[in-house]
């Protein structure tokens, strides 16, 4: 639980906790907080614990990242593109925000990978005050966290126990996280297509004019 606690805060919190599976972790913590799913697992997690601790450390992540944007302000993202980091990821976020509003994004951006990484420090680098951030911010958080950790019980309550599930788990278990990593894969390939038409788009300087 408490690992489940702090990849929430990381990812929430930490600009280089973004490609870490915050949704898959929320769901299988929550079938590991059912009976059923505890039998899997061996011990199981304490509903209750997730429903409140979720919560709380994705809120404080977040506030921290709102933090980190308001003190350091753009320079925080002044930082070369890499494998990892991507300064559409920042540009993304900013679109969020100008595109919901700051109450919305700070909400809606909860659910989407990357996008839940860099909006809290982007809000605060627009000058998003602290008090209105806090207040979405616990909104989101209670939405998201609990909504999937709920998702996740019920669904480990409602099977049966002479259902095989754990036949079915390690393969779900790597489809959830596929869908989590998803939008990160699916950023880097448009990244690497863009630089390599960029590239062949631009002539070299070894290639000599034409001459008619």
């Amino acid at each position: 639980m408490f690992g489940v606690w702090a990849i929430l805060f990381a990812e929430t919190g930490l600009l280089v906790g973004f490609f870490l599976p915050g949704d898959s972790l929320l769901f299988l913590a929550g079938i590991a907080t059912s009976a059923t799913g505890a039998k899997i697992v061996g011990a199981p997690l304490s509903l209750t614990g997730m429903l409140i601790g979720g919560p709380v450390f994705a809120v404080l992540g977040a506030q921290f990242g709102h933090f980190l944007g308001s003190r350091y302000g753009r320079k925080l993202f002044d930082r070369p593109n890499t494998r990892i980091f991507k300064g559409i990821y920042v540009e993304k976020a900013e679109a969020a925000f100008e595109k919901f509003g700051p109450a919305k994004a700070v909400v809606f951006a909860r659910f989407i990978p990357i996008v839940r990484t860099f909006l809290n420090p982007v809000a605060g680098m627009l000058g998003m005050p602290a008090k209105q951030f806090f207040m979405w911010n616990v909104v989101g958080a209670i939405l998201w966290t609990d909504g999937i950790v709920l998702l996740g019980y019920f669904l480990g309550d409602v099977v049966d126990e002479n259902f095989p599930i754990d036949k079915y788990l390690v393969p779900g278990i790597a489809v959830i996280i596929f869908l989590s990593i998803l939008p990160v894969l699916i950023e880097m390939i448009r990244n690497r297509r863009h630089k390599k038409k960029s590239g062949d788009a631009e002539p070299t300087s070894d290639e000599a004019p034409l001459t008619h």
